[in-house]
């Protein structure tokens, strides 16, 4: 399957608890930008036109005022809603489940929305600008491909950790074919020396070397997931739904697939640093990084006009 115009998925659902707001709406750009003004903007140099924001319904007029309506003229813009209440039939979830289900729930509930392959990103990261041409590029292969044919972008670990707290990981492995053959979600990870850090629940503690390959959520993906997605989802719930705190994260989903033969993942190594906002201590690092870039030339110091 080829797609001319790669579309873009972006969720932008999360509660944004660590933050302490909405981290997706924060200004941390010279001209007042969002995170996600960079990432629309990037995403539109590498051909897509057509953005689908995955946000909570509640959301979505003060999402559409300050982000979505930006971009009239420049993109079309499709909202989705992540909703506690999207299940599969039959399941009923707790009456206190007030966590999201997850970013593999997330990019599920783009299913009526998108039409065409598509890039997934986080709403509150900064990826760069190779990063969307090589995912977009990777999309325009030959129509022969298999529509379970997938990519990922991939940062070296070091390069994605917060001074201000723990972070949740990707952790990779990849082959000598540049093809994913592990993935597994690391959810405390701390900066130590020479890498990373996680104590485990047997209180052991995991030690991760700083160009360790790690996911960031930017996807490359045909439609061809969401089949996949709502029958892995329907096992979820079925067998952690009643866990109040259980999330199915696309890594697992993604691994598991793998591991049954059923789709390939190419690692697209990206040459450009991630930044992201996690804890409100970070939008300071975050605002002066972006300065940098504006002052190197590039990003206009407005990027809206």
């Amino acid at each position: 399957m080829t797609a001319a115009h790669p579309e873009l998925v972006v969720m932008a659902a999360g509660v944004g608890s660590r933050f302490g707001g909405l981290k997706q709406l924060e200004p941390v750009g010279p001209g007042g930008e969002k995170l996600i003004d960079y990432s629309i903007f990037d995403a539109l140099r590498a051909g897509v036109e057509r953005v689908v924001f995955v946000i909570r319904r509640e959301m979505e007029a003060d999402f559409h005022a300050l982000v979505g309506a930006r971009f009239t003229g420049r993109a079309e813009v499709v909202y989705a809603h992540q909703e506690l209440d999207d299940v599969p039939a039959g399941f009923v979830r707790p009456a206190d489940r007030t966590r999201p289900w997850g970013t593999a729930h997330a990019i599920l509930a783009a299913r009526q929305a998108v039409r065409a392959p598509f890039l997934v990103i986080n709403a509150d990261d900064f990826y760069g600008a190779a990063a969307y041409g090589a995912a977009a590029g990777f999309l325009r292969a030959p129509a022969a491909a298999p529509p379970e044919r997938w990519a990922m972008v991939g940062y070296h670990l070091a390069n994605t950790l917060s001074a201000h707290g723990t972070v949740s990981r990707g952790v990779c492995a990849v082959g000598a074919d540049g093809l994913l053959r592990d993935i597994v979600e690391r959810t405390a990870l701390s900066p130590c020396d020479g890498g990373a850090s996680e104590t485990g629940p047997d209180g052991a503690d995991r030690r991760y070397p700083g160009d360790t390959p790690v996911s960031m959520n930017f996807w490359a993906f045909t439609p061809a997931i969401f089949d996949h997605l709502a029958g892995r989802f329907a096992r979820f719930v079925e067998t952690k739904g009643q866990d109040l705190r259980s999330e199915l994260y696309i890594p697992a989903v993604v691994k598991e697939l793998m591991d049954e033969g059923l789709a390939t993942v190419r690692v697209l190594d990206s040459p450009d640093p991630w930044f992201g906002l996690t804890y409100r201590e970070d939008r300071d690092v975050v605002a002066a990084r972006l300065r940098a870039l504006v002052a190197r030339g590039d990003y206009p110091p407005r990027l809206w006009g």
